[in-house]
């Protein structure tokens, strides 16, 4: 018969409850006691009681309370950096266990411009390659909440914080360059400058950008004037529809400037972020991350050769 094991035996004698370290992880992530009480399907007050146990034993504020909302003191948020990182751990670690290493499937978290002009295609030469492997697709960009979407590794850009726990990759440099329907060549390099500028509002600054790499600072608060779509895939679109002319990464436009569809007139230029593959959890130790990431590295490399990069 199992008997409980008393403090003093514990390899961890100076821990708090675990449960209590659940509630207050929950709790800190929703900066709220009733949404963590939702997700642990529990009461406002069975969290309150759990945060104020953690307090007493640890003898520190975790909180500050003012007018019904809660903030993480200095105390709560160092506690509350590693908490996350240990629970996302946990998270994979058990998604692990609970499915035979060689059938478990990565989860991946892609930018959606990136997913579907770039990476979607190239994935039957990744199935080619690691027929065993199954490769899970989610279309995300920006912060990534690693237990919550039960997601493996990230693919982003550089272009935005994110936890100091993570571990992180790089795959390969960003480069940008103004592309549009090639029978617009002509015109522009006769001209000196496009007929017409299409903009994307999640990279509002893509043409400012590739200008000052080519030297020419625009004056503060000084917007070029052009047409503004919401999403860059839809900007893309609309160059090789002929629309105008865009600003465009070159991963997300090889296929069509080697299928004739856009022409890319002044190459493309650095411009100063990368891509890199985030991670929960430590690449080493890990084949289907591993595996991943070099056919990411090798992939990319490839486009930048194809494209004369």
């Amino acid at each position: 018969m199992l008997t409980p094991m008393c403090q003093e035996n514990s390899p961890f004698p100076r821990l708090p409850p675990l449960n209590a370290l659940r509630v207050f992880e929950a709790a800190a992530r929703h900066g709220s006691f009733v949404r963590a009480a939702g997700e642990l399907h529990v009461t406002h007050g069975a969290v309150s009681r759990q945060i104020r146990l953690l307090e007493d034993q640890l003898g520190m504020p975790l909180f500050e309370r003012r007018n019904r909302a809660v903030f993480l003191t200095r105390q709560g948020t160092e506690l509350f950096t590693v908490c996350a990182d240990v629970m996302a751990q946990l998270t994979q670690a058990i998604d692990r266990l609970r499915t035979p290493p060689t059938q478990a499937p990565l989860v991946l978290s892609c930018e959606p411009t990136i997913a579907m002009r770039w990476l979607i295609p190239r994935l039957p030469d990744f199935r080619t390659r690691f027929p065993t492997q199954q490769l899970h697709l989610l279309t995300a960009g920006g912060p990534v909440d690693f237990a919550r979407d039960r997601v493996d590794v990230a693919l982003r850009r550089n272009d935005f914080p994110w936890h100091p726990g993570w571990h992180t990759e790089r795959v390969a440099p960003e480069l940008m360059g103004p592309v549009c329907h090639p029978g617009a060549t002509a015109d522009w390099q006769a001209s000196g400058r496009p007929t017409k500028i299409l903009h994307t509002r999640t990279r509002p600054t893509a043409w400012s950008h590739w200008l000052a790499s080519c030297g020419h600072i625009l004056p503060a608060g000084q917007p070029l004037a052009g047409e503004y779509f919401e999403h860059f895939y839809l900007c893309l679109q609309a160059a090789a529809a002929g629309l105008g002319t865009a600003v465009g990464s070159a991963y997300m436009v090889e296929d069509d400037v080697q299928g004739g569809r856009l022409a890319a007139p002044f190459g493309f230029t650095h411009d100063g972020s990368e891509y890199v593959l985030l991670s929960p959890t430590p690449f080493t130790g890990d084949t289907r991350r591993l595996l991943f990431l070099d056919w990411l590295r090798y992939e990319m490399g490839q486009t930048r050769e194809r494209l004369g990069l």
